[in-house]
């Protein structure tokens, strides 16, 4: 057994809600939920995102970061504070817990873009862009600092550990958001460290995913034509950065990125009308190096919707229910079914199909757009 255990085919766990309506509600659920698949984990890394859990600073980036050293905290902070207007800062809160062991520093910071720094940007002078380039840059030139997440009214708290140990160690069921995903880690190809462990993250994208993205080599190199500093080695952080690049930079609506990294097959676009046809023939030419090959299940949220996603022949589970405004997605109907016992609807997505929750208020938003473009 545990042999078998050791290589498990279909190994990590990954579970998350949206209240469609924003209601907020605290991390004990998720935490619930992800502790179920506590045998596709093996202690080498859980973590949670969270949106909504800063509504205080809601128009501020809040920044958290590992340091390995006091030195890195006092490098990082010093370029902080030369680029940002740094309103708070201060440890992130944690309890003791037994099973969590040398922890590393870890501070969050509430940061605005300078005004007259924006001439100096080195992609363009959008804040986002700003910002994207200055955690590529702590990432990769400062030693013992790692960005963990960067996005506005939302965070990430992740670590060596299962995780619900690390959800009590981060206190999650102090916090309140309306979005919340987990991940249970099993062995990939990256050791187990801290910042290793899911979601990775850019500003408000976050990943947590099960499997493996061969086509990993691919996707770095066009992605780093861009300008995105692959430091980790890891295929999930490739992921991020294909969603931020497609949707943010690229202007693609979230349902053609995902026809981009999950594209249907050339025996399937053939089958589809003129206009369809030439639709993704175009994406595939454009943008076929951000195909993602291999098994994978992932879920992606921002701070206006979740995406759960299967590869295109569903080499890995996903399972979706709904009950009410909320949306319910995980590696296995047992996660959700533990935390809403009667669902109005469950179901298994085929491979590359979408599930997609978004908020009202940003459906009513599009909706209002649309009719006055028209």
């Amino acid at each position: 057994m545990g042999n078998f255990c050791e290589y498990l085919p279909s190994g990590c766990a990954i579970s998350g809600i949206i209240n469609k309506k924003g209601k907020r509600f605290n991390g004990e659920r998720i935490l619930e939920s992800i502790a179920v698949m506590h045998e596709r984990s093996n202690g080498l890394g859980g973590g949670f995102a969270a949106y909504g859990i800063y509504p205080e600073f809601k128009d501020h980036y809040a920044l958290h970061v590992f340091y390995d050293s006091e030195k890195a905290r006092t490098d990082t902070e010093q370029l902080l504070q030369e680029r940002f207007h740094v309103d708070e800062s201060g440890p992130v809160p944690t309890r003791p817990v037994r099973a969590i062991t040398r922890p590393p520093l870890i501070w969050r910071y509430f940061v605005q873009v300078k005004p007259q720094q924006k001439e100096k940007q080195i992609f363009s002078v959008e804040a986002d862009d700003y910002l994207v380039a200055t955690v590529m840059e702590i990432n990769e030139k400062i030693p013992g600092a790692f960005v963990v997440s960067s996005g506005k009214n939302m965070g990430v708290f992740k670590g060596v550990g299962y995780p619900e140990d690390i959800g009590e160690f981060y206190r999650i069921d102090e916090y309140q958001g309306y979005i919340w995903t987990a991940h249970g880690r099993f062995p990939t190809n990256t050791p187990g460290w801290w910042g290793g462990a899911h979601p990775f993250t850019l500003l408000d994208w976050s990943v947590v995913h099960n499997g493996e993205i061969s086509s990993y080599g691919a996707n770095k190199r066009f992605l780093e034509m861009f300008g995105y500093c692959c430091t980790l080695q890891t295929d999930t952080e490739v992921i991020t950065y294909v969603f931020d690049f497609l949707v943010r930079k690229q202007g693609l609506p979230l349902e053609l990125a995902v026809k981009v990294v999950a594209a249907p097959l050339w025996s399937e676009i053939e089958l589809l009308d003129p206009e369809q046809k030439e639709l993704l023939t175009t994406l595939r030419a454009v943008y076929g190096n951000l195909l993602l090959n291999g098994p994978f299940s992932i879920i992606l949220a921002t701070g206006r919707e979740i995406l759960a996603l299967n590869d295109r022949i569903k080499l890995r589970p996903l399972t979706a229910a709904e009950k009410g405004d909320e949306l319910y997605v995980a590696s296995e109907e047992a996660a959700i079914r533990k935390i809403c016992p009667h669902p109005d609807r469950v179901w298994m997505p085929d491979g590359g199909e979408p599930v997609i929750g978004r908020l009202q208020e940003c459906i009513e938003k599009e909706t209002t757009e649309s009719a006055e473009l028209a």
